[in-house]
């Protein structure tokens, strides 16, 4: 690379931010500066980044990743701090945190003292556009090129996210669009997921059978009712050394495995935790800039809320290439010829059955809720208040942007013992009219789809006559599922929200006249 100094002829001063990091001092163009941040409390990693890229935190509506300078000249230089400051460098409808040990000062340049550096043709354009001299020469201070700090690694569709957000300036209010649904998931540090349209089912991890003809992103395969599908290790995924992952922060209880349909082909991705079902509009999914040039397809952008934090949208036909599915279903195919092949006769008939997608969940016992049935489910929130005078099974209302939320203790409701030392539990988020309620049972299992044929009506031994209020008695028919994925027989109770809703309406003290 030729790089040649040159004097500038401008006779314009130029303003300048200053920033110190370790010995060295830079400056960035004042225009290109938007504001100098503290280094924020929660910083999120960015899958598949280079070394330099800490994570990205969200400011103000915006998606800002945040790249470590220090890190740019030397790949081991140490990692960020809560001490360090971040430059919030805005160029071309871009925005990237630089990250800095120290403001400086406000520097207003002559010409005269300031030199530019010119790149040879074709060659890489570097960070550093010149250099500043002052007090006689005694103090260098290097001027960052915008242009380049933006376009490091690699800036995803950068043409869509400039009309992006000249989009959002012309409609700066929350427009009505037709909200959407994802179900969020862990994945080694990062918060990510998928549209439900893309999801077929969740799954607790059943028995994987590895095999030499795998490929490397196979972990191995499952049965996945009556055919061997491929099982990818989600966060193995987004290591892009392929280096192993420490798999002991989480227990196999808690891993699951989404079943993704990708256009002809089923894939299983392995997770940490499914965590939520999370309601968005269009408008909320941030543009991410600044990712790595693998896989970036695949990314859709970003939903940032207090109550789940930032949370990775993923384009589930572009995570995997055609390639790559390929050679996972051949050497699947080739091991497992009797399993690989399609079913007929009876099979074919079921398959053509009526199939409905349930999100199952326990509260003492195993029951499964139509998923159309609920808008979305939620961490249990302190942020719940409790007005007096409310009954016992009424916890509180919640404000769930902008829109209240009564939330009822479904324990409270039908009698049950409260649990001791039990894990954090849900709220499934149900809407009815103008009115929304939050049902808080204990956890959520998994996303199953199943057929019509194995919803039965619920014998009469299990309700209790007895009960005057009793969960069991409001459950009029069962799902029994003897082809589980996991290959356990299990029966599940049917939980209607209409049902509750009218049971909660009936409960309530008759008004005066």
């Amino acid at each position: 690379m030729g790089v040649t100094m040159a004097n500038l002829e401008s006779n314009a001063t130029e303003l300048f931010g200053s920033f110190v990091l370790g010995d060295d001092e830079f400056a960035l163009p004042a225009s290109t500066i938007r504001e100098v941040v503290n280094f924020p409390d929660k910083i999120s990693a960015l899958p598949l980044a280079p070394p330099f890229l800490e994570g990205m935190f969200t400011l103000r509506g915006s998606v800002i990743p945040v790249v470590n300078l220090g890190r740019i000249f030397q790949p081991d230089a140490p990692r960020a701090e809560k001490s360090h400051k971040i430059a919030i460098l805005d160029f071309q409808h871009v925005q990237v945190g630089i990250l800095f040990h120290a403001t400086g000062e406000v520097l207003r340049v002559r010409p005269d003292q300031r030199t530019t550096l010119s790149y040879a043709s074709g060659s890489t354009q570097g960070v550093i556009a010149g250099t500043i001299l002052l007090d006689d020469g005694e103090r260098l201070i290097q001027v960052l090129n915008p242009a380049a700090l933006i376009s490091i690694e690699n800036v995803p569709q950068v043409l869509a996210l400039q009309s992006t957000c000249q989009k959002q300036q012309r409609h700066n209010f929350r427009t009505q669009a037709a909200r959407r649904r994802c179900v969020s998931f862990r994945a080694g540090p990062a918060a990510f997921a998928f549209e439900m349209g893309g999801i077929q089912e969740i799954i607790s991890v059943p028995e994987i059978h590895n095999s030499m003809l795998n490929s490397k992103l196979c972990l191995g395969r499952i049965n996945f009712r009556g055919s061997p599908i491929g099982v990818v290790d989600f966060a193995q995924l987004l290591t892009e050394n392929g280096a192993a992952r420490d798999t002991a922060e989480h227990t196999d209880a808690e891993r699951r495995i989404i079943v993704i349909r990708m256009d002809d082909a089923t894939v299983g991705f392995m997770v940490d935790t499914v965590d939520n079902i999370i309601h968005f509009a269009d408008d909320e999914v941030m543009p991410i800039p600044l990712l790595s040039k693998v896989r970036t397809d695949m990314f859709s952008g970003c939903i940032s809320r207090p109550e789940v934090g930032d949370v990775i949208l993923l384009d589930h036909q572009k995570i995997l290439s055609r390639s790559e599915i390929t050679d996972m279903r051949k050497g699947h195919a080739n091991l497992y010829p009797d399993e690989a092949k399609p079913k007929d006769g009876a099979a074919a008939v079921k398959r053509q059955s009526g199939r409905q997608v349930y999100i199952t969940f326990a509260l003492d016992a195993a029951y499964a809720v139509e998923i159309r049935q609920v808008r979305e489910i939620i961490d249990f929130s302190d942020a719940i208040t409790c007005p007096p005078g409310m009954p016992d099974y009424m916890r509180g209302v919640l404000n769930l942007r902008q829109q209240m939320v009564t939330v009822i203790d479904m324990r409270s409701l039908y009698g049950m013992p409260a649990l001791v030392a039990a894990p954090a539990p849900k709220i499934l988020v149900v809407e009815r009219g103008a009115d929304c309620y939050g049902l808080v049972v204990d956890a959520i299992d998994s996303i199953m789809t199943i057929d019509d044929s194995k919803r039965f009506a619920a014998p009469s031994l299990m309700r209790n006559p007895n009960a005057e209020h009793s969960l069991a008695n409001e459950m009029r028919e069962v799902i029994d599922i003897n082809d589980s994925p996991d290959g356990v027989r299990k029966t599940l109770r049917i939980f209607d929200c209409d049902r509750l809703l009218q049971s909660l309406d009936a409960l309530r003290p008759a008004q005066a006249a």
